[in-house]
């Protein structure tokens, strides 16, 4: 009598599935590690952008939005793109204000594969929006 050597359909099936069970799990956690690894960009760049908001008011005693009058290159709309141009960050009034004089909103707005999640704001007085993302 011959015997076969190899694999039965029925191991091959069982490693197929132990391998689904470790993607199941590990592609979730490498997706949330790159989020946050992206939005560490734009908390750099919101704290960066608000830094020169403060010196120009110090000088100018009002803030801008207009971010180029910060050294900035900006497009067209009057964005900045983050390093990796995952998020854009623009300048607006504070909630319940009509000027920029006295606060400054600086909001960065996630682009591209990074849009799932949601705006990240700082404003002049301190406000950070939303809370998780700035732990």
């Amino acid at each position: 009598m011959k015997k076969y050597r190899g694999f039965t359909l029925i191991e091959i099936l069982i490693a197929i599935t132990i391998v689904s069970l470790l993607i199941a799990i590990a592609v979730p956690s490498y997706t949330d590690y790159v989020n946050r690894a992206r939005r560490s960009d734009a908390l750099a760049l919101l704290l960066q952008v608000m830094q020169q908001q403060e010196r120009y008011f110090t000088e100018q005693l009002e803030y801008t939005t207009d971010l180029s009058l910060l050294g900035y290159t900006v497009d067209s709309s009057g964005n900045i793109a983050s390093e990796n141009s995952h998020y854009l960050l623009s300048a607006g009034n504070c909630a319940g204000m009509t000027t920029v004089a006295t606060c400054v909103n600086l909001t960065a707005t996630p682009q591209g594969i990074q849009a799932t999640t949601s705006n990240i704001t700082l404003d002049s007085r301190g406000n950070r929006t939303p809370a998780g993302y700035w732990q």
